[in-house]
């Protein structure tokens, strides 16, 4: 596990962005963090990263929002109004989860057999402020980042 401090909401974005530069198709994020703790900030740079230009607004009446205009398709799910697997699989939303996409899922602890074995939790924990501990951890399979580059958000050495 890799972690680093953004300052800003500023900061938790631009790790998003950093993070997007290394991102493939089928790739799925797991955002862990209680409501407040900046996933959907790290969301919006993640989308900016992708090359999306619009709004970025958080999914948590609507589910999931799809973004197709950047250079991946972008899936931002918040699982948190979610009853369980079975909501998600009557609904056709799993399908989402597929091998053209990146996917991020807040909430994802809502529907656990869902989840892929090879995926990348990023853990955000609130600090002093507007500060934020970002925990990289990935599961299964899940290749090595560019810890360097992400850093850079937050004012580390590349």
């Amino acid at each position: 596990m890799r972690s680093l401090i953004t300052h800003s909401a500023q900061e938790t974005r631009q790790a998003g962005m950093l993070l997007a530069a290394q991102l493939r198709p089928g790739d799925v994020l797991l955002l862990t963090g209680d409501l407040g703790a900046g996933k959907s900030e790290l969301c919006r740079g993640i989308a900016r990263g992708l090359g999306i230009q619009g709004p970025v607004p958080s999914p948590s009446f609507t589910i999931l929002n799809r973004y197709e205009e950047g250079h991946l398709p972008f899936n931002h799910f918040d699982w948190y109004r979610v009853s369980g697997e079975d909501e998600l699989l009557e609904s056709g939303l799993d399908e989402m989860l597929d091998e053209h996409s990146v996917s991020a899922i807040e909430w994802h602890e809502r529907a656990p057999g869902l989840l892929p074995a090879d995926c990348l939790e990023i853990r955000l924990t609130p600090l002093d402020g507007e500060q934020r501990e970002i925990a990289i951890v990935p599961h299964g399979a899940f290749r090595a980042l560019d810890w360097a580059a992400i850093g850079y958000a937050a004012g580390e050495e590349p």
